[in-house]
């Protein structure tokens, strides 16, 4: 033996590294998760499907065709085609502005941007009706000249364009980063105006990122619920939307009107989902190429 070396311990014949302890701990993870998800999501997702069809599908599709219930899904469409346009505008030129410019304060234009994620629906409402009630900052003015926002359909669509107005611009802003300024560069050189760029170079790059905020901003809208009821009054037949007709609708023993209109909230979720699920593939495929 040679002098200084040093021993190993010989390892044990046929003992081999043991790994059946290891390879329980993926499947109680997912046992855990899938558990979970069927306690909060998928059993209740279920219930409303089967309390809604118990009686049939002649019951379900009559409570569809109530006075009520058509007066909301067309508020909830109504508040819908206003805030996703409305935000659609914004969101697009506060995302050019934050990821094409650098200007002191931009980070707290960020933060103010995601403020509608931050504050509880409840408290945006609530801000809205000191702004805007009879006795808040614009109060008087308002009654001066015979306008109502509160307790009115104004009232909703600003207390739903609020809630609905990050998510065009923070889809946005990471595209256009991404996508940098060389093409813009370009065409700019080649005598193109700021539409013909927009429409022909920066639009087509950010087409994807777009429909995806877009589809996010739709379904906020319609399924918001807590600053409407702030700001609505949640009177049946005018200020209802279709959320707050479930509420009222449970609250009146009507549970069979209630959960068919859930299932067509579900419904719109389950789109919107599916719809999400495919811009992200078209978005993680553009990437590629």
């Amino acid at each position: 033996m040679t002098k200084g070396a040093v021993l190993q311990p010989a390892p044990l014949a046929g003992k081999k590294p043991s790994t059946k302890e290891k390879s329980w701990v993926p499947v109680i993870l997912i046992g855990v998760a899938i558990a979970y998800l069927a306690l909060v999501m998928y059993i209740p997702a279920l219930n409303v499907f089967y309390q809604a069809f118990k009686k049939g599908v002649g019951p379900f599709l009559s409570n569809l065709t109530k006075p009520d219930f058509l007066n909301a899904v067309k508020l909830t469409v109504m508040l819908a085609a206003i805030a996703v346009p409305l935000n659609t505008v914004f969101g697009l030129c506060a995302a050019w502005a934050i990821a094409r410019r650098k200007f002191p304060g931009r980070a707290l234009i960020l933060s103010i941007l995601d403020l509608p994620f931050s504050i509880s629906p409840v408290v945006a409402g609530l801000m809205i009706v000191l702004l805007y009630g009879n006795n808040g900052w614009f109060g008087p003015w308002l009654q001066e000249h015979n306008l109502k926002i509160i307790f009115a359909f104004p009232g909703m669509a600003l207390a739903t364009a609020f809630v609905s107005m990050p998510f065009v611009a923070r889809e946005v802003i990471p595209v256009l980063e991404e996508a940098g300024t060389d093409q813009e560069e370009a065409a700019k050189t080649l005598g193109a105006n700021d539409w013909q760029i927009f429409w022909r170079v920066t639009l087509p790059n950010i087409r994807w990122g777009l429909l995806y905020g877009l589809v996010l901003t739709n379904a906020r809208a319609m399924g918001e619920f807590g600053a409407v009821s702030v700001v609505s009054g949640n009177i049946a037949g005018k200020t209802q939307s279709l959320p707050l007709f479930v509420e009222e609708a449970y609250k009146q023993y009507e549970t069979e009107a209630a959960y068919s209109a859930a299932v067509l909230l579900a419904l719109l979720a389950v789109v919107t989902l599916v719809l999400k699920e495919i811009l992200e593939r078209k978005t993680r495929i553009k990437e590629v190429e």
